[in-house]
């Protein structure tokens, strides 16, 4: 499993993201419960979010993301990903 940092930048469009939003925390949450979403949250100042997954790998957590309700709706104008080495921390577990 690998760990990814993802950064959504949201789209200018908030009345149809915040429609879209329930049914993207609800999806986000049942990959929590899975230990697919490590942390999840938007920023302080709305205009993108932080995830955090475990994932097999790359494609696998592309197959994630596009079954999040966000990207049909197409309300992130950027996804962000990048592999976290993770170094320090309590979800280590080696």
């Amino acid at each position: 499993m690998a760990r990814f940092a993802v950064e959504l930048v949201f789209g200018p469009d908030r009345e149809k993201r915040l429609a879209v939003r329930p049914a993207h925390r609800e999806y986000i949450a049942s990959l929590a419960e899975k230990g697919v979403v490590l942390a999840a949250g938007p920023y302080a100042d709305d205009t993108g979010a932080l995830i955090i997954y475990d994932a097999a790998d790359e494609a696998t957590l592309k197959e994630i993301i596009s079954a999040d309700p966000y990207t049909p709706a197409n309300v992130i104008v950027k996804w962000e990903i990048r592999v976290w080495n993770v170094v320090l921390g309590s979800w280590l577990t080696d």
